[in-house]
């Protein structure tokens, strides 16, 4: 009884912690697994995975899942590194503009990108297929994004981002005596990018690498939106074909546990790869970091960066504002083509639009701030070590960054959608999900930021008689207001353009924007759906701006 008196009230909220970690990350994993191993009657059984995996057909959509993810990282990097070497190391003009580039092509919703290229290369009435076909009078099209080489560019140009931040931080942490010395040993300005600057950030491009084939692999809405017409199944698209009527919620939970095993194996060959060779420059206090003066060469690596930024971005993006003010977007920009329509038709007209865009803000902004105030609350545990398994929270905390969004919010309906909870469809599910699924980012950001506090003024307000909680709410979160303003604003972001985990759990009155455009664009109306793309970028655009406002230019692409 002495001890129970001594506890402060901010040990229950550890406890609290704890409890709500197991709940939202363990509990739906360990449900995932039993569900696939039993029969809706109860009864232990594999025969889920022989369901999952007896025909061909189910397992040609694994395979195609690996390969597609495999080539997307591979253009990614191609993409991707050598823009991060011209605006890292050399004097290419206009890199703000590329940063701006990669900032768009970040932000950027996948499922817009797909539908931007559709109607920019479909075989039939894409605008460069109809450009093409006007001036040489050839029949065949000029580019197929109905295409399994098509489907790979597409999801690169949404995913060399990740590639681009990863090896950009790293080449600025490399000091130009290395090249120096292999310049003083005769080597080419090339021959020293190849041969010493590239090797020694090769962890960081295996890394980006790694992180664009996990998140390829687990992308639901491109493929569902160019893969499912050009009957190119993937392990996404049928796993959701599996909670078509009737709902095989066992075979999908046994088929989506592959996916995992796979991100587990990834990451672990990547631990193992990195471990077994150095990657070390050491340099003196003053490692300069010089660029390289390209000469002639810095316009053609300029052009290379601005194609990236016109099919990653530009490209798609015109395309879909001209289609979102089009009466018909196959008749081009004409005065009698044009019309708000669209937009007088979703926001006055449309049964569920301005309802999604409501429940999009409203789920988005709740969690991230449950997000945002378990990240803090588990990086304050974890660095003033609190309790003894604080590593254990730490964990719980990255987890679901190894788990793919579709089968964690598999894994949700399988824990919540029944009673006793009985959730599925309600507002709850979504937020609790998508607090999950986002909660990794904003463990990074608030243990970051923990890291640059130091406790001796929270200790002199403990000293002065505030308690743990009060010191919380007090000192430590107004110190790191900035930092944890800019992780909230990240989640939110992620969140309003969340699709995998979305299309599992939303009901009649709780679809988001993201589910309604894939709705629109299986009903072919893309002049309705680019508009109400349009009202999200619009969202997204003036979120960043907040940000950028208050946390600096690059402030998402810092804390990616």
């Amino acid at each position: 009884m002495r001890r129970l008196k001594n506890l402060e009230p901010a040990t229950f909220i550890w406890i609290a912690l704890i409890a709500v970690l197991l709940l939202l990350v363990a509990f739906p994993m360990v449900k995932l697994l039993l569900v696939s191993l039993h029969t809706r009657a109860g009864a232990f059984t594999f025969g889920n995975y022989l369901a999952a995996y007896g025909r061909a057909r189910y397992v040609d959509s694994l395979v195609n899942s690996l390969l597609l993810a495999s080539e997307t990282a591979a253009i990614s990097v191609v993409f991707a590194v050598p823009m991060a070497w011209a605006v890292s190391r050399t004097d290419m003009p206009a890199k703000p503009l590329i940063w701006a580039t990669v900032l768009g092509a970040f932000i950027l919703p996948p499922y817009l990108g797909a539908i931007g290229w559709i109607l920019l290369a479909g075989p039939n009435s894409g605008v460069i297929n109809l450009v093409w076909r006007f001036a040489t009078g050839a029949t065949d099209p000029l580019v197929n994004v109905y295409t399994f080489n098509g489907l790979a560019f597409v999801m690169a140009f949404q995913s060399f981002p990740l590639i681009f931040i990863f090896v950009k931080s790293a080449l600025d942490l490399v000091s130009s005596e290395m090249e120096d010395a292999a310049n003083i040993l005769g080597a080419s300005t090339w021959t020293a990018t190849w041969r010493v600057t590239l090797p020694l950030v090769w962890p960081s491009i295996v890394g980006g690498a790694i992180i664009v084939f996990l998140e390829s692999v687990a992308l639901f809405g491109t493929p569902a939106i160019i893969g499912i017409p050009a009957r190119i199944n993937t392990a996404t698209t049928q796993l959701w074909q599996f909670f078509e009527y009737p709902v095989r919620v066992e075979v999908a939970a046994a088929y989506a546990m592959p996916l995992l095993l796979i991100t587990l194996v990834m990451v672990g060959a990547q631990r193992l790869m990195l471990r077994r060779r150095g990657f070390v420059s050491q340099t003196g206090k003053g490692g300069e970091r010089r660029a390289i003066v390209l000469g002639a060469w810095r316009w053609a690596l300029l052009g290379w960066c601005g194609l990236v930024a016109a099919v990653s971005v530009v490209m798609p993006v015109l395309v879909l504002a001209e289609a979102s003010f089009a009466r018909a977007w196959g008749r081009g920009v004409t005065a009698s083509n044009l019309t708000l329509a669209n937009y007088r038709f979703l926001l006055f007209e449309h049964e569920t639009a301005v309802s999604s865009i409501w429940n999009t803000l409203w789920f988005s902004a709740a969690s991230a701030t449950l997000a945002a105030l378990l990240a803090l609350l588990v990086a304050y545990i974890v660095s003033r070590k609190l309790v003894r398994f604080g590593g254990l929270l730490a964990f719980l905390a990255m987890a679901p960054f190894v788990i793919p969004g579709i089968v964690m919010a598999i894994g949700f309906y399988a824990s919540f959608a029944a009673p006793p909870f009985a959730l599925y469809g309600t507002a709850a599910i979504i937020i609790l999900a998508f607090t999950a699924r986002f909660l990794p980012i904003a463990y990074a950001n608030a243990s970051s930021a923990m890291g640059t506090l130091h406790p001796e003024m929270e200790e002199a307000a403990r000293i002065l008689g505030l308690g743990r909680l009060g010191t919380i709410a007090r000192i430590t979160m107004p110190l790191l207001k900035r930092s944890l303003l800019g992780g909230w604003l990240i989640v939110f972001i992620v969140a309003t353009r969340e699709l995998s985990a979305a299309i599992f759990l939303v009901g009649p009155k709780t679809r988001t924007m993201a589910v309604l455009l894939y709705d629109l664009s299986e009903a072919g109306n893309f002049e309705v759906l680019a508009a109400l793309g349009g009202i999200l970028l619009v969202i997204t655009m003036a979120l960043v701006g907040v940000g950028m406002k208050l946390l600096g230019r690059d402030f998402m692409l810092r804390r990616a």
